[in-house]
């Protein structure tokens, strides 16, 4: 993989939208190809055309096999939270829940929001609404001009039990 195969496929994702579903896959396909065989890239990208074209069902297979590798860079986060939306789309909330929740443990960078984001889309399937509520409105504080204590506050409030009196 090389800078040139890089510039190709982020232009190929940034003109999704000019391609039909049959045709963008077979675009990001071919640019796989290219790859060594069994590289977690090209699993990645694979699955990530499947989920972008509606195919949740046959993305996950491939964000497995991708994991299951070594991914350079933050293609392994994104492929744990694409794998983990995929899984909640399709009813899998516990796994889903399960991988996100492990996330947020494993680090942070850049993601951080998103992937509280599909955490918070779990949590409220299985009927967790005021954690889901909680980590939405704790990672919106910190974007926000003003409030951002507060915010957070209120945030954390929503899952501490209340103080004994």
């Amino acid at each position: 993989m090389n800078g040139d195969w890089e510039r190709r496929s982020a232009q190929a994702w940034e003109s999704i939208d000019a391609y039909g579903e049959e045709e963008f896959r077979a675009l990001i396909d071919g640019l796989a190809a290219e790859l060594p065989p069994g590289s977690p890239v090209a699993a990645f990208e694979r699955a990530c055309a499947f989920d972008s074209t509606g195919h949740p069902d046959r993305a996950i297979p491939l964000y497995r096999e991708a994991l299951e590798g070594t991914l350079p860079g933050e293609r392994r986060r994104r492929a744990v939270i694409q794998l983990a939306s995929s899984l909640r789309n399709l009813g899998h909330q516990d796994e889903s829940i399960a991988l996100l929740t492990a996330e947020l443990d494993a680090g942070s960078d850049h993601l951080d929001d998103a992937v509280r984001a599909v955490l918070a889309l779990a949590l409220t399937d299985v009927g967790r609404e005021r954690e889901a509520v909680s980590l939405a409105v704790g990672a919106l504080a910190r974007h926000l001009p003003r409030y951002q204590r507060s915010m957070a506050n209120y945030a954390r409030l929503l899952v501490e039990p209340p103080p004994r009196t």
